[in-house]
């Protein structure tokens, strides 16, 4: 039987098992070995990252193919208005593709969100907003990227869920086995 392993990915945490360039990296908070990322968060944005040790299964989380959903909480500087919102449920063209259409709206912050360290720039004359952004396809920095198409830029990206998959209940820094019963 694969298991899977949900694991909060703090900001600054590469997600593989060498460190590079001082960087911490996976093995700094999971002690066990023959589990690899299925797929990957970069080292400035936070959330869930699964690991497995089935190469089947990493596959299937990771392929564009299966279309797994994945939900990401966007904090974006300024306020994103209908426009910018139509523009990424459109899907919107960057520099080597065009993103496949989002599904995302307006949020308020979310109620249990840690405290990021180091925390975002701060400017009191310019307000921030969150939105809930779900893709299908999981490019090179594509959040970043799409919301800097639409003028909103991003400032703190954190993946919420993979499919079926959530980091409730799991703080930064933390993780958890899947029981046999929870993999879908």
């Amino acid at each position: 039987m694969p298991r899977i392993i949900l694991f909060n990915k703090p900001f600054g945490v590469i997600c593989q098992f060498t460190r590079v360039d001082g960087h911490q990296s996976l093995r700094d908070f999971i002690p066990l070995s023959d589990f690899y990322p299925a797929g990957r968060l970069d080292a400035d944005s936070e959330g869930l990252v699964l690991l497995t040790d089935n190469g089947k299964l990493q596959n299937r989380i990771c392929s564009p193919k299966f279309k797994l959903p994945k939900t990401y909480w966007v904090q974006v500087e300024g306020k994103p208005d209908d426009v910018a919102l139509n523009a990424l449920r459109r899907g919107v063209v960057l520099n080597d593709f065009k993103a496949q259409p989002a599904q995302v709206s307006l949020m308020d912050e979310p109620s249990f969100l840690w405290q990021r360290k180091p925390p975002i720039r701060f400017r009191k004359d310019i307000p921030t907003a969150w939105l809930s952004l779900v893709l299908k396809e999981g490019k090179n920095r594509q959040v970043r990227r799409m919301t800097a198409a639409v003028f909103f830029p991003t400032l703190r990206l954190i993946r919420y869920a993979i499919g079926l998959y959530t980091l409730q209940g799991i703080v930064p820094g933390e993780w958890r086995m899947l029981a046999d019963s929870d993999i879908g």
